[in-house]
């Protein structure tokens, strides 16, 4: 890409500017003279223009009102740069914008519409980027993907933001406040834009990393919620791999560009240290997907074998209840012979032989006798009893 530069005096000088511009500014000590009035901040959810101002020299000149007044002022101040902030725009906006800057068709097109992929192409003299940004809710213990937009030109940033995040108010804040990098032109705004995305990353990753912590300790406990929030953490990796791998061959591709774009050496320096940030963010990622696999198989695991253990009790108590029904079974057997034979000879019939016999009683009860013993011995054998 083409476009203005202006290095610092040496290379010390270059280093200073971007340890303060990587650094949040920290609150100045009271002093007679008022601070200087900070940029007023994006709002997030916006449906328009959300900032747009124009500098030179690394210094803000003026902050237009309208598109229209911006394109104006643009073209009166030659060597000037716009940088225009959007919130989900109209198409008028966007038309209007491709048609003052000269941007390609298909990328308005995906500007228009949310759900792009990352990406990085080249239109000409301008950079059409795609960014997945991220952002961890402590609350509901998700995490909340939004997307933006850049367009960089030789004179010019447009950045179009779908959804909350990132926060750019605070780009714009520290990039004003260093106008030696600032005035770097347009790839500076490009490069300290995409750190604020990467840096966005880190916590998102200290909060999945707690809810792996917490998942893990909830497997062990048997808590029988944790299945499901296994499966929905899952998704969000799947999402936050979605937004960090194709950042990576973006970055490098920027990389390789260098020497053809005459690229800043520092911004160079700055643009490694960025992609190595999204590496090992990354990796991060990749091993919380592999780790959630792990941990769903081990939790797949107790939970069988706790199955497997309620199915053990169930089947000890069918058991027990089954020698418990053998032994009343085998006791009612034995009582029921005496009791019928009792039953037959307490009948009121006159024509009984055996109730004319001398020894008609004693059979009865030797009878009786017989029967439950037989009864007795052959249950026992049979370990009834």
């Amino acid at each position: 890409m083409s476009e203005r530069r202006v290095r610092p005096a040496s290379k010390n000088a270059r280093k200073s500017v971007w340890r303060r511009a990587l650094t949040p500014p920290q609150p100045p000590e009271p002093k007679n003279p008022p601070p200087a009035d900070p940029a007023p901040p994006e709002p997030s959810e916006v449906a328009s223009v959300v900032q747009a101002a124009l500098y030179r020299d690394g210094v803000r000149v003026s902050a237009p009102a309208t598109l229209a007044e911006t394109f104006r002022e643009l073209r009166e101040q030659p060597s000037g740069m716009a940088w225009i902030g959007l919130a989900r725009p109209t198409e008028a906006e966007l038309l209007s914008l491709a048609s003052e800057f000269d941007l390609h068709p298909l990328a308005v097109e995906d500007a228009m519409e949310a759900h792009q992929r990352p990406k990085l192409e080249r239109y000409g003299d301008t950079l059409f980027v795609v960014l997945s940004a991220a952002r961890y809710l402590d609350a509901p213990e998700e995490v909340d993907f939004g997307e933006l937009h850049v367009f960089v030109g030789p004179d010019f940033v447009i950045t179009v933001r779908h959804g909350a995040a990132p926060d750019l108010s605070a780009v714009r804040r520290r990039m004003e406040e260093t106008p030696d990098l600032l005035k770097l032109g347009p790839e500076a705004v490009l490069y300290a834009i995409l750190d604020a995305v990467v840096d966005g990353y880190a916590p998102v990753v200290a909060g999945v990393q707690n809810d792996i912590d917490e998942i893990e300790t909830e497997v062990f406990r048997g808590d029988p919620e944790v299945s499901r929030r296994i499966y929905e953490l899952s998704r969000e990796m799947v999402e936050f791999q979605r937004a960090t791998r194709p950042l990576v061959g973006m970055l490098h591709g920027l990389i390789a560009g260098f020497s053809k774009y005459g690229t800043d050496e520092e911004l160079q320096r700055y643009l490694r240290d960025v992609a190595d940030h999204v590496t090992h963010t990354s990796e991060r990622v990749d091993g919380f997907r592999q780790a959630l696999t792990d941990i769903l198989t081990v939790n797949a695991t107790l939970v069988t074998q706790q199955q497997n253990a309620e199915m053990r009790a169930l089947a000890e108590a069918g058991f027990e209840q089954n020698e418990e029904v053998k032994k009343i079974s085998s006791w009612a057997a034995i009582l029921f012979a005496p009791t019928l034979v009792g039953t037959i000879y307490g009948m009121n019939f006159q024509h009984m032989p055996e109730l004319g016999w001398t020894f008609g009683y004693p059979f009865a009860i030797g009878l009786m006798g017989v029967v439950c013993v037989s009864l007795y011995v052959i249950f026992k054998r049979k370990d009834w009893l």
